[in-house]
């Protein structure tokens, strides 16, 4: 049975002239689990997977697994299975010529192909052209193309869009059986809602940077509060010294495990005047619009 292996990304950032994109982004994906990769559109999360497959360079930085850059993988469709959101087959093909094109290019057995589409759901439509497919069946094509080697790791680019709320459920069963397996599964999403009844941990990012790393019992436990100061960095410090959790927001720290009179007993005695201070006892959805900076949007 495949194995998965770390997905690693390491002070990885990406310029796109004096545009941005990912700055500084740091996190691992650990086998055996899935793993939502989130944030708004924009926020930097098809930029990081296109490094990390291969598709642009990075700035600076590294996107390995287990350190090595999918470029120098010997077999890489046999070691990492992707499903990319901007996917695109040829209207005029079958799905199972597709799929037999690409198992033949990468030395795998044919027989893969009906193991797949089987696996997917798409036995019975096999031999359609996909120029014919509604979209929630072009991303079942995709993801059968991302499990043609058997891979241990999957990388997969929102695929729950275009998905019906049958679909969507069934996404989540094999995604979830896959990574029982000890395979390592990455779903990117720009909605929360689409995936917190799949991942086991979640990586926010937000205008390129991580805003948080963990589960979302933890991204969801207790009173937020919200703190900002003139001098962030001394702010930071003075919390961390005190021993809070803090996520650096958009808008402010993004504290836990305190209480905003706590945050502000730890800046009086630290001398550092505040600008923010606001506390909330908030719901999921609300701490994840917190952190990636649209709390306040309608």
């Amino acid at each position: 049975m495949p194995t998965g292996v770390p997905i690693e990304i390491r002070s990885l950032t990406k310029s796109f002239g004096a545009v941005e994109a990912v700055t500084d982004l740091s996190f691992t994906v650990q086998p055996g689990q899935v793993t939502g990769f989130l944030g708004p559109n924009g926020a930097g999360k098809t930029t990081t997977l296109r490094v990390l497959l291969g598709l642009v360079a990075a700035s600076s930085g590294t996107a390995t697994f287990a350190g090595t850059a999918y470029r120098d993988l010997t077999h890489p469709l046999a070691s990492v299975g992707t499903a990319l959101e901007a996917a695109s087959f040829n209207p005029g093909r079958t799905a199972a010529n597709h799929l037999a094109v690409y198992a033949v290019a990468a030395g795998i057995e044919r027989s893969r192909v009906g193991t797949v589409l089987d696996q997917v759901g798409l036995t019975e439509y096999g031999d359609r052209r996909v120029g014919g497919y509604s979209l929630g069946m072009r991303q079942r094509l995709g993801l059968a193309f991302a499990l043609l080697g058997d891979p241990g790791v999957l990388v997969l680019d929102e695929p729950v869009n275009g998905l019906d709320p049958e679909g969507i459920r069934w996404m989540r069963g094999l995604l979830r059986a896959l990574a029982a397996e000890g395979r390592t599964v990455l779903v990117s999403s720009h909605l929360l809602t689409e995936v917190q009844q799949t991942v086991d941990e979640v990586i926010i990012i937000s205008r390129g940077r991580l805003v948080y790393s963990g589960t979302l019992d933890d991204l969801e436990a207790g009173t937020t509060v919200v703190a900002d100061a003139p001098d962030r960095a001394r702010l930071g410090a003075a919390l961390r010294g005190a021993g809070s959790q803090i996520e650096q927001g958009p808008d402010g720290l993004i504290v836990t495990g305190v209480t905003a009179a706590e945050v502000g007993a730890i800046a009086l005695a630290a001398g550092v005047p505040l600008s923010k201070l606001t506390a909330r006892q908030e719901g999921l959805e609300d701490v994840f619009l917190e952190l990636v900076g649209e709390g306040d949007r309608a």
